[in-house]
């Protein structure tokens, strides 16, 4: 049962579409998944349905299958998304070259679908102030095989004060009471009361606070939340503009969505195929942008380089960073990051061990190919094996790129009969 206020509010905002509304609580979700342009042209599924409208790499899929089972999903060849979440990046419209913030990140489905479309070019701060969903957004950014992301763990409030004015687009994706996910999760519903409505409002005008320092002048930032509540979406928004007099809200197309005034949208239920949500777009119109630090390179070990040359491997433009042994390849115009809470300052390359390299299961997903490589059907028992952490056979010798049908998914090392299994334990079946 849906909590009673929340009910009557409900029909007060939709009036005479509120049986609608209702009735669509009780259809089936519909369930997607947007494909990751990082890893190539997109392989043809059976399980794979209609477009999302709004979201070029976003297909709806038929909710019997699963496809999060797929080695696919293993390779980063996709993310399951809901369709709704997909609106906020249609929104913020980022590009590649671009310095881009998505300040409250994980897991991890807005960050990498604004890496998709950014297309490894520019700089992309993905920041989550919870250290365990933290770690799991890292997990994310590594498996869509993104190089160019700083992954930090932070304060929003620290972020802004670092790095004030050094970003092209801001995405505040904001903790919220949850009241679009009510058909999804059950938990929402049972955590909900007009007090959490009203707490969440207030985090979330700091955290607004926080993502308009970051943003440049000229600037764009999208917020949004997944709730009905106006407390949450217009009147945060209209109390933000009365205290940041330098921001306004912009025009935008967006004609899948339901406009709630100029830059502002509905996605209600029962209007299209997706949970609600709720988005604000604002244009910064004046500030002064900063000049903000570079983080210094480090020259390349001889054992990288020994691994490298060996395996063909070419990396796009960015720098070296060594966190201990780990050797990282962090993009080009990545900030200084000392006095940050970092997990992962780019791309993670490998290990340096005594005179050798070891290379990240990192770097494995963001490759295509490499001068040794080996291939394995999606329905293959060698390819289950190497899943499941087992050697399997092979004629390779050394360091070898284990791909499904041409997607990359792991490393092996090989001795001219099997290969070593250097599949990561934690995601082994």
């Amino acid at each position: 049962m849906l909590p009673e206020p929340f009910l009557k509010r409900i029909e007060n905002q939709l009036g005479e579409e509120y049986p609608a509304f209702l009735q669509s609580l009780e259809r089936p979700r519909a369930v997607a998944l947007r494909f990751n342009p990082l890893k190539g042209a997109i392989p043809q599924l059976d399980f794979v349905q209609s477009p999302v409208p709004w979201e070029p790499m976003g297909y709806y899929y038929d909710p019997q299958t699963r496809p999060g089972l797929h080695p696919y999903h293993e390779a980063g060849v996709y993310y399951l998304q809901e369709a709704s979440a997909m609106s906020a990046v249609a929104l913020l419209d980022p590009q590649p070259g671009e310095t881009v913030c998505d300040l409250c990140a994980a897991p991890g489905g807005k960050t990498t679908q604004i890496a998709g479309r950014m297309q490894g070019s520019g700089f992309l701060l993905c920041n989550e102030i919870h250290p365990a969903r933290a770690k799991i957004l890292s997990r994310n950014v590594e498996r869509m095989g993104i190089a160019n992301a700083l992954v930090t763990n932070e304060h929003p409030a620290k972020l802004a004060e670092k790095y004030a004015e050094a970003f092209d687009r801001v995405l505040i994706d904001a903790p919220c009471s949850g009241e679009g996910m009510f058909r999804k999760e059950e938990a929402a519903v049972t955590d909900w009361s007009q007090e959490t409505v009203e707490m969440c409002a207030r985090r979330q005008a700091e955290i607004l606070c926080s993502g308009a320092a970051l943003l440049k002048p000229g600037g764009r930032l999208v917020y949004s939340t997944c709730t009905f509540a106006p407390e949450e979406n217009e009147q945060t928004i209209e109390h933000f503009l009365q205290t940041h007099p330098e921001f306004v809200l912009e025009e935008v197309d967006a004609p899948w969505f339901t406009p709630v005034g100029t830059g502002m949208f509905r996605l209600w239920p029962h209007k299209l195929l997706g949970e609600g949500h709720f988005a604000a777009v604002l244009r910064k119109t004046s500030g002064q942008e900063a000049s903000v630090s570079m983080q210094k390179g480090e020259s390349l070990p001889k054992e990288w380089t020994e691994f490298s040359r060996n395996l063909a491997i070419t990396l796009p433009e960015g720098k070296a960073v060594l966190f201990g042994r780990s050797l990282y390849w962090a993009p080009a115009d990545m900030p200084e990051i000392r006095g940050i809470k970092v997990l992962r300052p780019g791309l993670e390359l490998g290990e340096l061990k005594k005179g050798r390299f070891e290379p990240a299961h990192g770097l494995a997903l963001m490759l295509k190919t490499a001068a040794q490589t080996e291939d394995l059907p999606p329905e293959s028992s060698a390819l289950q094996a190497y899943l499941r952490g087992e050697c399997i056979p092979s004629q390779a010798r050394g360091w070898t790129l284990i791909r499904v049908n041409g997607y990359t998914i792991g490393w092996g090392k090989g001795d001219g009969k099997v290969l070593k299994n250097h599949y990561p334990k934690g995601l082994r079946r």
